[in-house]
């Protein structure tokens, strides 16, 4: 057998053990990212697989490549909505937050390990930034469905943070390099020719991504690829020009989610799994890349580096990034605690092994054990904080299976299938009386193995699996009647958002009076949303809350940027 017939053998054995092990993360609520990370650790040289692995070189090429596809696949799910109330925090977060975390972080790394200041910030560069794969893989993986405002700007934020820990890693390097103590403005024209060409790169390759796209006619398995060939090239020539290649492939899948090419779905469905492929790969090597009996010499200064990080560096960040925003201060806590390192700082800690500076095998210690602290703490707790904030909301109700009818989602149909269960609320309806939901027309159901016509099959029962076609407008309309409510008491759409829907231009004043509530001076003319938008500090989104005397408003829909369903409830606790 040859040699690549073991690396062969060797990777799908990982990749395999790593898929099985995932299976038992879901049992016991381990982080994802975390059971592939010791998988690794578990083949490498000081666990029982005995690999040994130590080329930096492999590996930071690797980790650069595969950290870009993930990169990719978090532009193309932002979806375009999410600017409206996450792009200026996000930015701010991306580039002030690192700058502040790293600051705070490097001081303190600096006194504790008796550094000088510009490895301590070095250090802080390093660990600065939250990691993307992190915090894509555990916020989706866990199902969470958090309050617009909290994910989005999470997602956005983790996206396009990693630009500016890389700036300031390689500007660091290149003041220890030249033998400065100190940091100075020269760094500041590598800032402006990172950031400046990765943005321009980035929009403008994403607009010439979505025109070839549109253009070019090619077999459906195609397209895909053609995003992540075009991306990737995309991130290459930017990186080799000087500017930051992963801001410009990040930059590349917004643009192109918020267009919606030709195969948009197909697209995405296979970058969704380009995505996990690469996250199981790049954490099996850096778990392959460790030796956790050279982490125990510097276990306690890597803890307290890790505990500052968490307890006190990331949340100054965010308290200080989030005040032009007014965010509540339950949101302003969950955003501070999922600040998740991940891959990144493990990779950013390569480039002083790679420049030789004399501390890089600590940096890369330290790095390695902030990331095991920050899956395994945050990771594991992030699930139970966001519940006991209550910034969980009620999923929207999608089908299960989706097939585009034409080659944009925009311009057309689709057929949706839904799998009714016990709780369907069309249970009993015949299906053919469903064409009255919106565009949306019946056109299968199948039972018991049998495909029988809509007007055939008589009442709908559970088990059945009902198709019909319909467009993307119709998706809520048919979700509330088709999809089985599975979700937690505190989580049922009617203990959420209350007994009673209103329109958003339902009148203040009137529904105030049906309900015997006193209304403010000036108020009584003012529709819902007018209310809402008045007393709130923040952009709107579903779950906010406003109190209308003894009731509790909070915001149900909204379609494009009004509010325009409302639900109100008596609360049994604040």
């Amino acid at each position: 057998m040859s040699n690549i017939d073991h690396f062969v053998l060797i990777g799908a054995a990982l990749l395999l053990v790593a898929i099985l092990a995932s299976a038992l993360s879901y049992r016991i609520g381990m982080p994802l990212l975390l059971v592939f990370l010791a998988v690794g650790m578990l083949a490498g040289e000081d666990g029982p697989g005995g690999i040994v692995f130590n080329d930096i070189d492999i590996a930071y090429a690797v980790g650069s490549v595969t950290l870009a596809v993930i990169l990719l696949n978090g532009g193309l799910n932002t979806r375009s909505d999410t600017f409206r109330t996450s792009l200026r925090p996000a930015f701010v977060l991306a580039t002030l937050g690192v700058l502040i975390t790293c600051v705070v972080l490097g001081l303190f790394t600096a006194w504790l390990l008796d550094l000088g200041v510009v490895e301590g910030l070095l250090v802080g560069a390093v660990v600065g930034s939250t990691d993307a794969a992190a915090v894509f893989a555990l916020l989706r993986a866990r199902g969470l469905q958090l309050k617009e405002r909290v994910a989005a700007t999470l997602e956005m934020e983790s996206g396009s943070n990693d630009p500016m820990a890389i700036f300031l890693t390689i500007a660091f390097i290149e003041l220890l390099v030249a033998e400065h103590r100190a940091p100075n403005l020269d760094i500041l024209p590598l800032f402006v020719q990172q950031m400046g060409m990765g943005l321009v790169a980035g929009i403008g390759g994403g607009y010439l991504l979505v025109w070839l796209t549109n253009r070019l006619s090619l077999e459906r398995g195609m397209y895909p690829l053609l995003v992540l060939a075009g991306g990737l090239a995309i991130y290459g020539s930017t990186t080799v020009l000087g500017g930051s290649g992963f801001l410009a492939i990040y930059l590349t899948g917004v643009v192109l989610s918020h267009h919606s090419p030709r195969e948009s779905h197909n697209i995405l469905q296979v970058h969704n799994g380009f995505a996990w492929l690469a996250q199981i790969g790049m954490f099996l090597m850096l778990g392959l890349l460790a030796t956790p009996t050279g982490l125990i010499a510097d276990a306690p200064a890597a803890f307290a580096i890790a505990l500052v990080l968490m307890f006190v560096a990331r949340p100054i960040a965010v308290a200080v990034c989030l005040i032009p925003f007014r965010f509540p201060w339950r949101e302003q806590l969950f955003i501070a605690w999922v600040g998740l390192r991940g891959a990144v700082p493990i990779i950013l800690a390569l480039f002083p092994l790679l420049a030789g500076i004399g501390q890089a095998e600590l940096i890369l210690d330290l790095a390695f054990f902030v990331v095991l602290i920050s899956l395994t703490v945050q990771g594991w707790t992030i699930p139970r904080l966001a519940r006991r904030l209550r910034l969980e909301v009620p999923a929207k109700p999608g089908p299960n299976e989706r097939l585009e009818l034409t080659p944009r989602p925009a311009d057309g149909h689709a057929i949706l299938g839904y799998h009714l269960g016990t709780s369907t609320r069309a249970l009993g309806r015949r299906a053919s009386d469903l064409r009255n939901s919106g565009d949306a027309w019946a056109v299968a159901v199948l039972r018991d193995g049998r495909t029988l016509m809509p007007e055939a099959a008589g009442p709908l029962a559970p088990g059945d699996w009902l198709y019909l076609v319909a467009k993307d407008a119709d998706t809520a309309t048919l979700g509330d009647l088709l999809v089985s409510r599975e979700a937690p008491e505190f989580l049922d759409e009617r203990v959420f958002f209350g007994d009673f829907i209103l329109k958003g231009n339902a009148p203040l004043g009137a529904v105030a009076a049906q309900y015997g509530q006193p209304v403010q001076d000036g108020m009584a003319g003012m529709t819902l949303e007018q209310f809402m938008c008045a007393k709130l500090d923040e952009v709107p989104v579903v779950g906010d809350r406003v109190r209308l005397g003894k009731l509790e408003l909070v915001i149900r829909d909204i379609r494009g940027d009004k509010i325009t369903q409302v639900g109100l409830r008596i609360p049994t606790h604040l």
